[in-house]
């Protein structure tokens, strides 16, 4: 026997609701075994970040030749990363292997509204990184940053979506939670599927755009295709929102409920 496996190189999050600590709860959760890279430490809780210090591009580097060379996960997902030098760390050491498949969550600002990634960092994202993603996942806000740097601002949903995904060899999830809570998948410049869901009234989101990442990836590992691997974990996050709907922890935005 064999455990599944995938990989998450991400920030964490000292009150575990998002980044790497909801990628291993997810993970776990949907019978994945989660190796980890952190590539960032962060201060925060439910009312927001207070400081975000990076772990040297080197090291990040290091985890990630530690965990491949013997691991060799399935499916491997990138979350939050706050400077073009970590960027490019990685993109280097991923290029050192097979990496099937690559779920790239352009980690921003944090639902509190924390920069989470510096203005810097963009540029070697779009070079590097987008260009590896089998998936990526970009929200409404991110999406028109990233319209934005490839010399398009101000474009509609439809718009943005048939652009990035001509800019980027796989699938564009563009994320509708900031908007008509409808998701829109991409290829090669055309609308492929969309996912509507009904909206779930809670103050405890936090974390939702890392856990919906890292189920895509943890489906993917299981053997799912593109499609499937988002209709699931859309399903497990809606589920998850539910079931944590009504729970309380702190005095912000709590998380959802992982393992209802």
């Amino acid at each position: 026997m064999r455990y599944v496996t995938a990989l998450t190189i991400a920030g964490s999050d000292s009150c575990a609701g998002a980044g790497i600590q909801a990628d291993l709860k997810t993970m776990a959760a949907l019978g994945v075994y989660a190796t980890t890279v952190i590539t960032a430490v962060t201060a925060q809780n439910t009312l927001g970040v207070t400081a975000v210090e990076a772990v040297s591009p080197s090291m990040v580097a290091a985890q990630i030749d530690a965990v491949m060379c013997d691991v060799r996960p399935a499916a491997v997902k990138i979350g939050m990363v706050n400077n073009a030098a970590t960027v490019r760390a990685i993109a280097s050491a991923l290029g050192r292997y097979d990496v099937r498949h690559l779920v790239v969550d352009p980690v921003m600002v944090s639902t509190s509204g924390s920069r989470l990634m510096m203005p810097e960092a963009l540029q070697a994202f779009t070079e590097t990184l987008m260009p590896r993603a089998t998936v990526l996942t970009p929200n409404l806000p991110e999406a028109e940053v990233l319209a934005s740097l490839l010399g398009a601002p101000g474009q509609g949903i439809e718009a943005m979506g048939e652009l990035i995904s001509r800019h980027c060899p796989g699938y564009v999830l563009i994320k509708g939670g900031h908007g008509d809570k409808c998701d829109r998948l991409y290829r090669d410049g055309r609308l492929l599927r969309e996912y509507r869901t009904a909206a779930v009234e809670t103050v405890n989101a936090h974390g939702t755009g890392c856990t919906l990442s890292s189920a895509i990836a943890a489906w993917l590992a299981k053997g799912e295709t593109v499609e499937e691997a988002v209709a699931k974990a859309k399903d497990y996050v809606t589920r998850a929102l539910v079931a944590g709907k009504d729970c309380r922890l702190g005095n912000g935005h709590g998380p959802v409920r992982h393992f209802f």
